[in-house]
This record gives structure tokens, sequence and C-alpha cells, in this order.
């Protein structure tokens, strides 16, 4: 579990069989993280694709003293967002909103697929274009459309500093693009052209535990990850399939 050291910045990367979901084994299989993005004087938070367990992420938070005002989806996959998945219903998006008061925050792109996974309507979610901002208190959270996973694919810059990427960037890898939905030409352009020019500073924070280590920075992406040396769209495409 990582959390953030900043005074006013409240920031958990939490884990899927770990931190919550403890008794789930699919979950634990799958190891998503789970962000909660906020303001400390507010006590005002985000949750970055709550799934698996919407008791025990609520939980969590209320025992933090913090309240939930929005949910952010970087894509619409059933691990992130809840839904169907290997003929199983997983927990999400629709059981927090049954919870708290609040909306997904989706990009415009992906917001057709997450109704469809999740069962939600038009007036549960905030469409987003890439560049849009929310503020959260002192917080400013900047939404990247990272299309390649899937559409709509997005990923959130928290003060310029922490980079949520969902599946379009890994510690050591990169989303998969043979899924429905997915194009290997538009993820080349994400990596290649979005998030391998944001500073070397940055921390990563992904979707998924996959590596030795569960964050990064990107400085030490662009050295060390392959999908992010690739300099060619034939190359990438040949690689990719």
């Amino acid at each position: 579990m990582i959390e953030s050291m900043t005074e006013n910045l409240y920031f958990r990367q939490l884990l899927a069989g770990r931190d919550f979901a403890r008794t789930n084994r699919i979950a634990a299989q799958m190891v998503n993280f789970v962000y909660l993005i906020g303001d400390r004087p507010t006590g005002e938070c985000l949750i970055v694709d709550p799934a698996w367990d919407i008791s025990g992420l609520t939980e969590i938070i209320e025992k933090d003293g913090m309240k939930i005002v929005g949910a952010l989806a970087t894509h619409y996959h059933p691990d992130h967002v809840g839904g169907g998945f290997m003929g199983l219903g997983i927990e999400g998006v629709a059981k927090l909103l049954e919870r708290v008061d609040a909306k997904v925050h989706v990009n415009r792109e992906e917001a057709d697929g997450l109704k469809r996974i999740t069962g939600l309507s038009n007036s549960d979610l905030v469409l987003h274009d890439s560049g849009g901002v929310l503020e959260i208190g002192e917080q400013r959270i900047e939404l990247i459309h990272t299309p390649g996973h899937t559409p709509g694919s997005q990923c959130f810059l928290v003060n310029g500093q922490l980079l949520v990427s969902g599946d379009t960037l890994f510690v050591n890898g990169c989303g998969r693009v043979d899924l429905p939905g997915s194009d290997p030409e538009k993820m080349y352009e994400s990596l290649t052209q979005k998030l391998a020019k944001l500073p070397d500073d940055i921390i990563l924070y992904p979707g998924h535990d996959y590596a030795d280590r569960p964050t990064s920075t990107l400085g030490v992406e662009k050295q060390t990850n392959y999908y992010l040396r690739i300099n060619s769209l034939d190359q990438w495409l040949r690689l990719m399939g």
C-alpha cells in the first residue's frame, strides 16, 4: 500500500487481494490497483477504477476520514469498473453509486462501453475530453486521453507529479491491443506522442501490479520499458502482430 507523503494531497495505491477483496481469489490473481485521490483539508476524494470489493474500499476511505465525491474510470473493462467477466459478476461503479451520491468521470469516447458493461445511464456519468481538468480542493487532476487499449482509455496526471495510467502504461509493459475495441496504432501514438513526452520525474502508478515493483518514474520507463523505446510505427506493428 502506497500513500502520499505530501501535506494536503491524499493519495493511496490499493492492491486487490491484499488491501481489499482479500478473500476473492480471482481479484488476487488479477492484481488490480485502485487509487484514492483527494484533498486532506476538505476531506473529499475521488476513487479511480473501483471494483471487486466496494464495501472494503469505502471502509478504507471512511476510516481515513475522507468522503467520496466521484469516481474516475480509466477504461470500461470489468476488472476496473465492474460488470460481467469470465462468467462472473464483478462489483464496481454501479454498486458504488448505490452507496454514495457521486458520478463517474469518463472519457467521452468510452461512455457507451462503460454504460454497456456496467448498466449505468447517461445521468450517472460526466463526460470529458482530453486535457480536461478536475479540481478537488487544492489538488489538480488533468485527464489525458490515451486510446489504444480501448477507444476512450484515459490517464490522470495529479498535480503534474503523479501519473495514474490504467492499462495504457505498466511498469516494464503496456496494455494489450488485441482485444475488442483495441487499436495498435493509437496505442503507439498514446505512448510515444503523449506519455513519453511527459517529464522524467513524474511517478508512474499503473493499473495492475505486473512487475517487480508497484511504481516507477517515467524517466526510468523511458530507459528500460521496451514499449517506450520502439522508434517506428512499422516496428511497433510487427511486434504487436
